[in-house]
């Protein structure tokens, strides 16, 4: 073997890289989900709903 494997070495990497993604997530997840575009297009899309509901009863 050329050169000597390190199994604790990539472990320890390994789980260190993933505790620094998870506490990273929650930031992220927020930043995405929350931001003010979506709350703005659900906002639209709603009004638009209300506009046609309104539309179709009064052409019956």
């Amino acid at each position: 073997m050329p050169h000597r494997t390190r199994p604790m070495t990539a472990l320890l990497l390994f789980t260190g890289l993933n505790a620094v993604l998870m506490s990273t997530i929650t930031p992220v997840y927020d930043f995405v989900c929350f931001l003010p575009y979506w709350e703005r297009r659900r906002e639209r899309r709603r009004q638009e709903r209300e506009a046609a509901s309104t539309k179709g009863f009064g052409s019956s």
